[in-house]
């Protein structure tokens, strides 16, 4: 420490005072305690208390639609999702009739295969489950892959 730093230092030590209220403070704000409405003054109030009804309306509805949105809950939507896989169905079936039919290449056949057999084992999932917009989608998906896959090999 330089000359210059200790000076500082002595002349900050000097600085310091322990001071002392020149009033006791607490009769003020008792007194202001006690002007408050009695309502605020209860032991165990809080001003967000008057909000939790809300806030567990809230939360119970986000948990129902978590659950409604996963698809845990029985809908009046079975039939519509059981329209639109035959719908879907009779869409691909289409599409594959338009298709033209040339044996595939042996190294797609494999595949093409897998596909299929694929497509009739979420079919039987959706006769189990007729709610699933899960199984719908998967179906989507494979016959979406089943018709390119057979685009690709026509266009070999």
């Amino acid at each position: 420490m330089n000359d210059k730093d200790a000076s500082l230092h002595w002349q900050l030590r000097g600085l310091r005072r322990d001071a002392s209220p020149g009033h006791d403070l607490w009769p003020a704000i008792a007194g202001r305690i006690a002007s408050l409405p009695q309502q605020q003054a209860e032991p165990g109030f809080h001003p967000v208390s008057r909000w939790w009804p809300m806030a567990l309306a809230a939360s119970l509805l986000l948990a129902v639609g978590m659950v409604w949105q996963a698809g845990l809950l029985p809908s009046a939507t079975a039939p519509g999702v059981q329209r639109e896989a035959a719908s879907l169905t009779r869409d691909y079936q289409s599409a594959m009739t338009q298709l033209d039919q040339r044996p595939p290449p042996t190294e797609l056949a494999d595949s093409l295969k897998a596909l299929d057999d694929s497509a009739s084992q979420i079919r039987a999932a959706l006769r189990r489950d007729p709610h699933s917009r899960l199984l719908l989608e998967q179906l989507r998906r494979t016959y979406t892959q089943r018709i390119n896959l057979t685009q690709r090999a026509i266009m070999s």
